[in-house]
């Protein structure tokens, strides 16, 4: 599945890359298929995204993701996790909670993620960003 992520203009604040480019480099490092875009691949409807290409009605969408909604619901605070272990943010103290990523997997996604930035800082303002998930890096 490709997506197309285009850059806005700058923002005095704010995360270094989108939030769902982010999730298409930790789930594919982690080989996390029944996420957010493992659910999108499937047909999962989200408010705010229309695809391209046009599949089945939204209400099967919807029912793709109430099946996989608790799957969808640990990516995201796998992929939340990675971020702050790549950002250098807290991950210990009050209101951080405990680690979902253990081992080696925190390291895992810190290469793509540096290569993913590394993309994504290279596309102007207003260009676009193309990703195929589950093999771009």
């Amino acid at each position: 599945m490709e997506m197309h992520f285009r850059k806005l203009p700058a923002q005095p604040t704010g995360p270094t890359m989108p939030h769902d480019l982010v999730h298409a480099v930790v789930e594919t490092a982690l080989g996390i298929d029944d996420g957010f875009w493992g659910s999108m691949a499937r047909g999962a409807t989200f408010q705010g995204f229309a695809l391209v290409e046009p599949g089945r009605h939204r209400r099967s969408g919807l029912k793709v993701l109430r099946r996989g909604g608790d799957a969808v619901m640990a990516a995201e605070l796998s992929v939340n996790w990675a971020y702050r272990v790549w950002r250098g943010l807290p991950t210990e103290g009050r209101g951080v909670g405990r680690p979902p990523l253990t081992g080696d997997e925190p390291a895992r996604t810190t290469g793509p993620l540096d290569a993913a930035a590394a993309r994504w800082s290279a596309v102007p303002e207003g260009g676009t960003l193309p990703w195929r998930w589950g093999t771009d890096r």
